[in-house]
């Protein structure tokens, strides 16, 4: 039996295909026959808040309730486009949250699961931003809004995201080596399992003289991603909607 880890789908209505491959994977025999299932954040393109009344949650929750109801715990950790999802959304679709940094042992080796975005410490604009929105006073203020203002909010800041990455360096927007290798240290980890970057790899190093490795998820813009943990076997692989 393996463990299963998935980040960054970016679910959203344009892309039907990607959305239908999400739940196809996870009713897949693999799926349904692993120890545990991960989502390390940005599952959704926006969250808007629980009470979304949408049919893209309400799938969300058809497909993990179902994996969950098949005996695999389903973990979910937020990342930057779904920090709004709470506790509410959670239990309807069977997941259990997780803070970004926790550690668990995966197939015998404490591993430090992250959303990744705290990594890019190069980026000191998106730092600043990212410190704003998570205090309480912000996301009450949002989730305050009626729905229909958040939707409009919601598109904004995805417009204004798609074009600030166009126009910066790149390599800003990817993690720092020294704060991952802090942030292992503190940890008391050898293993980092992450999203965000989009830039899909397993990367060996040496951590204090010790084998260590930083395992990236892909994204699902054009395909799905998935990291297949089975006792001393990795395995990061594309899965195609066709």
């Amino acid at each position: 039996m393996s463990t299963l880890f998935i980040a960054d789908l970016h679910l959203d209505d344009a892309r039907p295909d990607i959305t239908a491959l999400f739940e196809r994977f996870l009713a897949s025999d693999e799926a349904r026959g692993a120890n545990a299932f991960y989502i390390l954040g940005d599952l959704v393109e926006a969250w808007i808040g629980d009470d979304d009344d949408a049919e893209l949650p309400a799938r969300i929750a058809t497909a993990t309730r179902g994996l969950r109801d098949a005996g695999v715990p389903v973990y979910f950790m937020v990342g930057n486009r779904d920090f709004l999802l709470g506790e509410s959304f959670a239990e309807r679709a069977g997941m259990e949250l997780l803070d970004d940094g926790t550690v668990h042992t995966i197939e015998g080796v404490p591993t430090l699961l992250m959303h990744g975005d705290v990594l890019c410490t190069d980026d000191v604009e998106y730092q600043a931003v990212r410190a704003q929105v998570r205090t309480d006073a912000w996301k009450r203020q949002i989730l305050s809004m009626p729905l229909e203002a958040r939707r409009a909010f919601a598109a904004k800041a995805r417009s204004d995201s798609k074009s600030r990455t166009g126009r910066i360096d790149e390599t800003i927007m990817d993690v720092n080596q020294g704060a991952v290798e802090a942030t292992m240290r503190d940890a008391g980890v050898v293993r980092l399992v992450h999203g965000h970057t989009h830039r899909p790899a397993i990367h060996d190093f040496a951590l204090d003289g010790a084998p260590a490795q930083r395992i990236v998820l892909g994204d699902w813009y054009d395909h799905g991603s998935v990291l297949r943990i089975d006792g001393e076997s990795t395995e990061l692989r594309g899965l195609t909607s066709s």
